[in-house]
């Protein structure tokens, strides 16, 4: 496993100190972001049962060929408008957002107000 550097640490610490207060249920589950240097990651979790119940990222095949033009906020506002779609489809209406230890800034910004303009309330 790669080692990791300072800021890694630091934002799995900041991630750690918000998991204590933010959980997700069935009705209410989690919206968890990551996001690398090349790629974003979203899933909405019930943390009660421990399972993943949507999620979609910049790897999946149904949008991946929409992403060879688009800057990396595009493409975070197209993976947040998939995720809150499925999100949806499975009667997930409201979520509490886990920012994964990031800024609420740039992707992650992008992401969220995509997935709220798509139909999720948090």
């Amino acid at each position: 496993m790669a080692e990791q550097n300072r800021s890694d640490r630091a934002r799995e610490k900041r991630h750690q100190r918000v998991r204590v207060r933010v959980s997700g249920t069935a009705e209410r589950p989690r919206l968890n972001v990551f996001r690398s240097l090349r790629h974003m990651y979203a899933q909405l979790i019930d943390d009660l049962a421990g399972h993943t119940m949507a999620s979609a990222s910049t790897m999946d095949a149904e949008i991946k060929e929409q992403l060879a033009k688009l800057s990396r906020a595009d493409q975070a506002k197209l993976v947040g408008q998939v995720l809150a779609k499925r999100g949806l489809e499975k009667g997930v209406k409201q979520v509490v957002f886990d920012r994964g230890g990031y800024k609420y800034h740039g992707r992650v910004k992008a992401l969220a107000e995509s997935a709220r303009a798509a139909g999720l309330q948090f």
